[in-house]
């Protein structure tokens, strides 16, 4: 009963490992999924964005689809707003450029949230796989000396299961790992770019806002 319950053991850890790669595999086509679509979709709002004579035409931009237009989108309302109270808030002009400057780094945020959603999980299969499998080594050799003791021989047909569930356990463990951290790493410097990119255009925003804004009001 013991030798069955170890062995039980060993595949419920090979279970679990695959299990772990089964769910790399799966975060890594949907992060390469969603980061083409970021880059295609930025790509196209930031065409047409600049393509505009006129920097109010690019309210009217599609924007939902994009990262780069629903952080413009929220510098647009803001904009709106300053205009409805122009008489007050033009005032405080450094006031209103710190305002649209934090308000569309908060939608940044939220966007990186976003991107960044699965990695932790990569991080975390990254990091125990190879312990699951160690564990699956340790019971496994376990089960072999427990085989041993039970048959009184150290022949090889007596050992040579259990020590083979071992090693397969350590392989499985470190196949887990290895894509994890590798996908980790990459889709974290790939959104860091894309960060890079959103604080471009925020910055490249606000002084277009801000020169547009007092052209209209001394017009």
């Amino acid at each position: 009963m013991a030798d069955l319950s170890s062995g039980n053991i060993v595949q419920l850890t090979l279970l679990i490992l695959i299990g772990f790669s089964i769910i790399t595999w799966s975060i890594i086509i949907y992060k390469v999924w969603v980061l083409w679509r970021v880059n295609h979709s930025n790509h196209a709002y930031s065409t047409q964005f600049w393509a505009c004579k006129e920097f109010q035409d690019a309210e009217h931009l599609d924007y939902e689809q994009s990262v780069l237009g629903r952080i413009a989108n929220v510098g647009f309302k803001l904009l709106a707003n300053v205009r409805e109270n122009a008489s007050t808030m033009l005032k405080q002009g450094n006031h209103i450029e710190t305002i649209m400057d934090r308000s569309m780094r908060q939608q940044i945020n939220k966007e990186r949230k976003q991107l960044e959603t699965g990695l932790a999980l990569l991080a975390s299969i990254g990091s125990t796989s190879p312990f699951v499998g160690l564990f699956g080594t340790v019971w496994g050799i376990m089960h072999a000396l427990q085989s041993i003791s039970h048959a009184k021989s150290a022949s090889i047909d007596i050992v040579a299961a259990p020590i083979g569930e071992a090693l397969i356990a350590t392989a499985i463990g470190i196949a887990a790992a290895i894509p994890a951290v590798l996908a980790y790493n990459y889709f974290l410097r790939r959104i860091k770019l894309c960060l890079a990119d959103f604080e471009y255009f925020v910055t490249d925003f606000l002084n277009l806002a801000i020169i547009n804004l007092y052209k209209s009001n001394e017009e």
